[in-house]
């Protein structure tokens, strides 16, 4: 049997990091046996989903490093892929299912359900639908038919237990009786998510339905359907939920959680996918970085934990550090040039890579980059508050004479950057730490900066020293 596994999101905006662990989990075990990975967009309700959506959706899965076989941009034997072009497939299935007495019409008002399902809540039953339509005899029906009532078409659930072996709950079992019969198509003709995922995981041909638990109580929903259609289920495996801090589903309250909000914010895409492999699964007891490569050769879905897996940013910084560490020069700095840009510095490719060195170890994301560089890209630096206290403290006097202690260096090296300062700070009995800091706050702006000498000498004498003296005459 070759695997085949999809990700079927309904994308109204960016795809939230659960999602895309979805679609990562997917694609791994599809790839780790030499399988196909689907995209399927469904979009029956025109309402929610966006092109705009589907774009970033596609933006997203890309940067992560997700490519798909088959997929509304790259077609497949099962095209179309977007569910809202595969209505004339959805109303054939359903008058299959009709014919077969697998489904049937119901013509209950939106009142008269709501009325019943008050009346099972009063009597301490379970509010679901009690099949009334169902037991119908051939002249209520065309009573119905002839006053013209709008109708739905819902499935005749068998009356029996249901069981799903799942990949990562186990077995799970619905007791018979305990599944209502539910609706196919409303009575607007749209199909619900029920019949569209079911026909459309049949149709072509998934093997494996890897998706969040909280579409567990939809499986033998699904499998009823595939069943009455002739087919065989698939293998079903319900990811444990994504929870923040506070042990809660992860939502906007915890922050920004989607793919797009932490590209953003200067996250690495093989850090972020690393990760999200890491939330729910483990290779084994002490591996933590893994490459995209390595994700899949040792991807398996029974080492998926049942529990909720805590989503850190803390922890994720710590590894999009070490995945920035592993950069070279050029790679770094082409990755920082698109932040610089964003933040209205227009940098020399060339000094930017120059640059690297002096700001890797301090950086823990991408957007640190312009902080921590700016002094060197643009003069028009305003000092920060504790900048603005350590040269007044200093005195015009000490600055002018660092200026004129740098401006006459032989030669314009870290090294000799580094001895004149040091040797200024003990003319004045202060500490390197003590010396330093205001020539650091007067040629940078700030109290943080890179290491001093190095900066220094990018930045290059005539603007260090033109800044010194600009500082000076501040005060």
């Amino acid at each position: 049997m070759t695997v085949r596994t999809r990700f079927a999101p309904a994308p109204s905006g960016s795809i939230h990091v659960g999602n895309a662990r979805t679609a990562l989990f997917s694609w791994l075990h599809a790839r780790r046996h030499g399988g196909a990975f689907v995209l399927r967009i469904e979009d029956t309700d025109v309402s929610r989903v966006t092109e705009e959506a589907v774009g970033e959706l596609m933006d997203s899965l890309r940067w992560l490093g997700l490519d798909w076989d088959e997929g509304p941009d790259v077609g497949g034997p099962h095209a179309p892929y977007r569910q809202s072009q595969r209505r004339g497939i959805y109303r054939e299935q359903v008058e299959r299912l009709v014919a077969a007495g697998h489904a049937y019409r119901c013509y209950c008002t939106p009142e008269e359900l709501e009325e019943r399902r008050k009346r099972a809540l009063e009597r301490g039953e379970p509010p679901g639908y009690d099949g009334r339509c169902r037991r119908l005899t051939d002249a209520e029906r065309r009573a119905f038919e002839a006053e013209g009532r709008p109708w739905a078409v819902r499935f005749a659930m068998p009356d029996r237990e249901w069981v799903v072996h799942d990949l990562v709950k186990g077995e799970v079992r619905w007791a018979a009786g305990s599944l209502p019969d539910f609706v196919l198509v409303r009575s607007d003709g749209s199909p619900t998510f029920l019949l569209a995922v079911a026909v459309d995981d049949l149709l072509m041909g998934i093997t494996h339905v890897i998706r969040g638990e909280d579409l567990l109580a939809s499986a033998p929903r699904n499998a009823a359907v595939i069943e009455a259609l002739g087919g065989t289920p698939p293998a079903y495996a319900h990811l444990p939920l994504i929870v923040g801090p506070d042990r809660q589903p992860l939502s906007k309250r915890h922050g920004s959680t989607s793919v797009e909000a932490f590209r953003e914010r200067g996250f690495l895409p093989e850090a972020l996918l690393n990760y999200l492999a890491l939330l729910g699964w483990s290779k084994d007891e002490r591996t933590t970085f893994l490459t995209k490569e390595e994700l899949v050769a040792s991807f398996d879905l029974s080492r998926v934990s049942r529990n909720p897996a805590a989503f850190d940013v803390e922890k994720l910084e710590w590894m999009n550090s070490h995945y920035i560490q592993g950069l070279d020069d050029d790679e770094l700095a082409a990755r920082c040039m698109h932040f610089m840009t964003q933040a209205g510095l227009l940098p020399d490719p060339a000094a930017l890579r120059r640059a690297m060195p002096l700001v890797r170890e301090r950086m823990k994301r991408l957007t640190q980059a312009p902080e921590l560089l700016r002094f060197l890209f643009t003069d028009d630096v305003e000092p920060n508050d504790r900048a603005r206290e350590l040269i007044r403290k200093a005195g015009p006097d000490y600055l002018r004479e660092a200026a004129d202690a740098l401006e006459r260096l032989p030669s314009w090296t870290a090294a000799a950057i580094q001895g004149a300062l040091d040797e200024l700070a003990a003319r004045h009995g202060l500490s390197r730490t003590r010396g330093w800091q205001p020539i650091r706050a007067a040629v940078t702006a700030s109290n943080v900066s890179p290491p001093l000498p190095e900066s220094l000498e990018l930045l290059g004498r005539e603007r260090t020293v033109a800044r010194l003296r600009a500082a000076a005459a501040s005060l």
